[in-house]
């Protein structure tokens, strides 16, 4: 294997372009090629801090096809950034499959760590995070989709989510209904973008805005059970 060859996972922002760590403009910079979710959306990330590198698509319907091709060039000394259309590549987006290929050919990838829509969730919604889980986004189907909810009920941490503007009208009086209408909820609606907000209250609570509002734009909900029992830092060490 050339030792030039490389690839890292370089996380971008949320919305915010100024979210960008010098290391990833960096990384964007000295590469050979950009595997990029949405080429045009990664396009416009490039052209405003003036970066001209090749992009090629890699996205959740072709990873298995391109991730081959991908490894071959790095085989072959090519240096190879992989980003999703915002966040960290790998969480609730294509990379995983890339970086088990990659690893399993004798790459070791580099991460190039930043703003993830999970972290600024947990750190926003103001429910005890000492110990947490991410579930990405809930089935559609109604049985997968009950079973979802049910399991968040029985948790003993917060659990945090990534939500549709077209299902969360639905998804609110759900989890009052089947994990509780008194379990805290956080909803963290457009993180680092112009429109950002932060509803908190309880299931019941946030329910009744469920038909009230005109809901836009991206989600992650975090909600901490009734039967959960957080540490709230004065443990001992």
């Amino acid at each position: 294997m050339s030792t030039e060859g490389k690839l890292y996972l370089v996380s971008t922002p949320i919305g915010n372009l100024e979210d960008i760590t010098l290391r990833a403009l960096s990384v964007l910079k000295s590469v050979d090629l950009i595997a990029a979710e949405d080429t045009r959306h990664t396009r416009q990330l490039l052209s405003h801090f003036d970066i001209h590198t090749r992009l090629v698509s890699f996205h959740a319907f072709n990873e298995h096809r391109k991730a081959e091709g991908l490894i071959g060039q790095i085989l072959g000394g090519l240096k190879v950034a992989s980003v999703s259309d915002a966040g960290t590549p790998s969480v609730a987006d294509p990379g995983f499959y890339l970086v088990r290929e990659a690893v399993r050919n004798g790459i070791v990838p580099e991460v190039i760590p930043g703003v993830s829509a999970v972290t600024f969730a947990v750190t926003a919604s103001a429910l005890p995070v000492d110990k947490f889980a991410f579930l990405g986004f809930p089935p559609v189907k109604s049985g997968r989709r009950r079973k979802f909810f049910e399991a968040i009920r029985e948790e003993n941490k917060t659990v945090f989510f990534f939500e549709s503007p077209h299902r969360i009208a639905k998804t609110l009086p759900e989890l009052a209904e089947i994990v509780g209408p008194e379990a805290q909820i956080a909803i963290v609606r457009e993180a680092t973008k112009l429109h950002e907000e932060v509803l908190r209250g309880t299931a019941a609570e946030l329910a009744e805005l469920a038909e009230k509002r005109d809901w836009r734009g991206e989600f992650v909900i975090g909600v901490y059970p009734v039967g959960a029992s957080a540490d709230d830092g004065d443990a001992e060490e």
